[in-house]
């Protein structure tokens, strides 16, 4: 009997047995199987062992894309070679603005391939399907925001792809990941795991996650083949920029209750031995005051001493100062929660926009800001990622997290590049509270812990 190999539910059925680590039995069916992602290796195995097979599983026909239209920079161009040159599987990191996307589609140009690319938001997905249609030439599918169908070279939000994958997994032999962090999710990572494309990329300004779980990307996308950073590309493909950071002191009656709620926190911490040392430590303290009232007032007093410290009232006083320093030019303050959005829209009559935000409402904003009739927004995460957003020449750090994706994300919103201009990131950071620890971390890794 011939092997033969078919494409079933994200799965590669063979129909005889193969000696291989990674394929099972399944007594239901009584095939052979394994996941799409060792779909490669599997034909390199079998090829290296010269056994016979029938492929029925991946859909190989051209993509037959027209023509290119654009070009890539030096570097563009040498990560794409770095990428092919290390088995076309792999991760490329290069800051927000520095043209990730054109290295996909040339990607896909020159590879001819059928393509399934990742996105995390509809407004993501409708810039990559513009950005085909432009540069290749080319109408692309659409999985998410109500549409529904395929097509040589698609676009998918994550959710509608995990929803999708098991059924079209074996349609495309390239998949691209943008803003890949969000893959190695327990359920997006899915994705990887039950397409068989054997060519993989991801794109990222900062892959790192908070969990650990980027480590995982190596398995379903491939390592860091290529990375920049923003300091890399400063005055001549991004806008030069400078770091600032401010410190703003708590009033009396919020040092009190910050100490308070601080020390509620950090007597727990040392009663039970407990070292925070990353972000799976606190999850060991949330699953805690599941069943532990100590650990769930300790839990509570820890956020509302951030609340306190994130949200200082001199922090609006600084803002003020920051803006009239700045009158004239074009600001975006980023802050951590929707607290201070609008209280700082409210008193300084500004725009916000938020996650609850009516597209409408928020696609008026940032037109009026992009024409200068705004010269100030303010948003929470929001705008961190997956929304096209026009040029600012400063952003303000109000308050944030110690993630260095974060603080990439919103450098990034400031270093398009506009001849003349120098870019000017601010943070407003609360003396002797947890702020400036994370201040330092998110830094740290992008431009060198600055401050």
């Amino acid at each position: 009997m011939v092997l033969k190999l078919k494409y079933q539910g994200g799965t590669v059925v063979m129909n005889e047995r193969v000696e291989l680590p990674f394929v099972k039995f399944d007594g239901r069916s009584g095939n052979y199987k394994c996941l799409g992602i060792f779909y490669r290796k599997l034909k390199e195995d079998l090829e290296r062992s010269d056994v016979k097979y029938i492929d029925e599983v991946l859909d190989t026909s051209p993509l037959n894309a027209g023509q290119f239209h654009g070009k890539l920079r030096q570097y563009q161009r040498e990560a794409l070679d770095v990428w092919k040159s290390t088995g076309m599987r792999g991760v490329i990191v290069l800051p927000t603005g520095g043209g990730k996307t054109m290295i996909a589609l040339r990607a896909i140009y020159e590879l001819n391939e059928r393509a399934l690319i990742l996105v995390p938001t509809i407004d993501l997905m409708n810039q990559w399907t513009r950005n085909i249609r432009e540069v290749l030439g080319i109408k692309s599918g659409e999985l998410g925001g109500g549409s529904h169908e395929t097509q040589p070279v698609t676009v998918a939000t994550y959710d509608s792809a995990l929803s999708y994958i098991t059924h079209i997994g074996n349609r495309f032999s390239f998949l691209i990941a943008d803003e890949c962090h969000h893959l190695p999710a327990p359920s997006y990572s899915e994705i990887a795991l039950y397409s068989v494309a054997p060519h993989r990329m991801g794109l990222s300004a900062t892959p790192e996650r908070e969990d650990g779980l980027h480590t995982e990307l190596n398995n379903l996308l491939g390592p860091v083949i290529y990375k920049l950073t923003p300091r890399d590309l400063a005055g001549t493909y991004l806008s030069e920029f400078k770091l600032r950071k401010i410190t703003v002191n708590l009033n009396d009656d919020e040092l009190r209750e910050y100490r308070k709620n601080y020390d509620i926190y950090s007597s727990y911490l040392k009663s039970r031995g407990i070292i925070m040392r990353s972000p799976r430590s606190l999850l060991r303290l949330v699953m805690l005051s599941n069943r532990d009232p100590s650990a769930r007032r300790a839990l509570l007093a820890r956020n509302e001493a951030n609340r306190i410290s994130l949200n200082a009232r001199s922090k609006i006083d600084a803002l003020i100062t920051i803006l009239e320093e700045y009158k004239g030019k074009s600001v975006i303050v980023f802050t951590q929660n929707n607290e201070l959005v609008y209280r700082v829209s409210q008193l300084l009559l500004v725009p916000a926009i938020t996650h609850i935000t009516p597209k409408s409402e928020r696609e008026f904003i940032l037109k009026s800001f992009r024409e200068g009739r705004y010269k100030v927004i303010v948003t929470s995460k929001v705008l961190d990622e997956g929304i096209d957003v026009p040029d600012a020449s400063v952003g303000v750090i109000m308050s944030g997290t110690g993630s260095s994706r974060e603080f990439i994300q919103r450098l990034g919103r400031i270093l398009r590049k506009v001849s003349g201009k120098q870019a000017e990131l601010v943070e407003i950071v609360t003396k002797n509270t947890t702020e400036p620890r994370a201040s330092y971390r998110r830094k740290k890794s992008i431009v060198g812990g600055t401050g």
